[in-house]
């Protein structure tokens, strides 16, 4: 493993601890709570089957492929010319959004956020039945010469709705923290929504991380690993060091049925499809507007929140 401030791109002292492996605790929901409220996140060994997590890889990487970014036979490795070739403002989303499309389209993609073991996950979390968002976000992050990796941010000024919500991430495939895998801020959970800056990186802002504040949460994923945290927990993504290899991860969020959802997240992830286009090639369709029958409370998104300039720090 690279130097740990490397890694974490912090100068300060900043430290790397290894995730508490929250396993043992899916037999006793209590305990589970418990520790989320201390921790402020959640981390499964093998929480998902390999299976369907390679398979969705496999059709990921063949869109890549498709477009010239992925090389035929390498699992992953990338053409870095072609790579470098797309625009810096068609990275948004990491890949231009006509080509994010396809991977909207995939069934699997959306299917897989509704395993039952995720579900039981996230029942024992909330005791209560639980909505998880149809707006399933895919980072298919390419190495991109001027890509940026996720800043710390708290998924709550993204999503809003409920503060109750929580953010399940997981790779497709193994991801070493040097690929460019999701740390967490200790103790970040604690103490409201930050204030927020402009940044490089998907979301374009940053939270506000005091001097203080230096030791982060990571370690290396295997596929089947999942993390998961609430939606007032900083986090962010460390640069992927591997100079031409795609990283695949899969961003879902889950609340309870009973609390309110922003509409917005109710809707494909960037718009960049109806939901009529993307049920097109499904071979099922009984997750087909699913949210619509739940007895949901919609909320309206307050886009103050986003920008809002409260310090935590002395």
């Amino acid at each position: 493993m690279k130097d740990q401030n490397v890694l974490l791109e912090a100068p300060n002292q900043a430290v790397l601890e290894p995730f508490l492996d929250s396993t043992p605790l899916l037999a006793r929901p209590e305990a589970l709570r418990q520790r989320a409220g201390e921790e402020g996140y959640l981390f499964f060994r093998q929480a998902l089957p390999k299976e369907p997590i390679a398979e969705l890889r496999r059709q990921i990487l063949a869109i890549c492929e498709r477009h010239g970014w992925g090389i035929p036979g390498t699992d992953g490795r990338c053409n870095l010319d072609a790579v470098n070739r797309i625009p810096k403002e068609d990275l948004g989303m990491h890949i231009p959004a006509p080509v994010y499309a396809e991977v909207q389209r995939l069934e699997l993609f959306h299917r897989l956020p509704h395993h039952p073991r995720l579900l039981a996950i996230y029942e024992a979390i909330f005791g209560e039945p639980v909505l998880p968002h149809p707006r399933c976000i895919a980072r298919v992050v390419l190495p991109h010469r001027e890509a940026a990796p996720t800043p710390p941010h708290q998924d709550f000024i993204h999503i809003q709705g409920t503060r109750r919500f929580w953010t399940c991430w997981f790779p497709l495939g193994d991801c070493p923290t040097n690929l460019g895998g999701v740390v967490v801020l200790k103790g970040s959970h604690r103490g409201g929504i930050r204030g927020y800056s402009a940044a490089q990186g998907a979301g374009n802002v940053a939270a506000e991380v005091c001097p203080g504040e230096l030791t982060w949460v990571g370690g290396n994923f295997e596929s089947g690993d999942l993390l998961t945290f609430p939606s007032m927990t900083v986090h962010k993504a460390l640069r992927n060091e591997y100079p031409e290899q795609i990283r695949l991860s899969c961003d879902n969020r889950y609340q309870a049925v009973s609390q309110p959802v922003e509409k917005k997240s109710l809707e494909p992830h960037g718009r960049v499809l109806p939901w009529e286009e993307v049920y097109r090639d499904w071979k099922s369709t009984d997750l087909h507007y699913y949210w619509k029958k739940m007895d949901l409370v919609l909320s309206d998104w307050d886009d103050s929140i986003r920008w809002q300039k409260e310090r935590i720090c002395d």
